[in-house]
């Protein structure tokens, strides 16, 4: 990332795929906890005592994606939205992901259903990340 750190991760970008995979895939639109949705934008940025939880963006990026799949705070499209959050998180940090269509749709399964914790997941997202061109 040139320039610094870059831009968080907003609850208005988070609305915004919500909106936007309930309006393309289906589902029922809406908030269902706003105090979970504040809570997984901030989890990425947890610590105690100077130390960071997530110390790189792969274990943020996971940090942000498992709790908008499993604290549940929309109606529906939780899984989707949770996915495209993460997905735009390494986007600011200069990253793409590389897998599949169904990979992905895999992954988020595993995590939705605790078969895969925030340290597997940040570790799959490393392994599967390639640096943006013109990041």
């Amino acid at each position: 990332m040139r320039g610094g750190r870059p831009r968080a991760v907003t609850v208005e970008d988070v609305l915004f795929f919500h909106y936007d995979v309930i309006t393309l895939d289906g589902g029922a639109s809406g908030i269902r906890d706003l105090g979970a949705l504040k809570a997984a934008l901030a989890r990425p940025h947890a610590g105690f005592g100077g130390e960071e939880r997530f110390p790189t963006r792969f274990a943020k990026a996971a940090a942000l994606m498992e709790s908008i799949i499993q604290r549940h705070p929309f109606v529906d499209g939780n899984k989707r939205t949770g996915l495209k959050s993460g997905v735009f998180f390494l986007f600011l940090e200069g990253y793409e992901l590389t897998p599949s269509p169904e990979e992905l749709t895999n992954i988020t399964l595993e995590v939705a259903e605790h078969r895969l914790d925030v340290d597997g997941l940040a570790q799959w997202l490393e392994e599967h990340a390639r640096p943006r061109r013109g990041a």
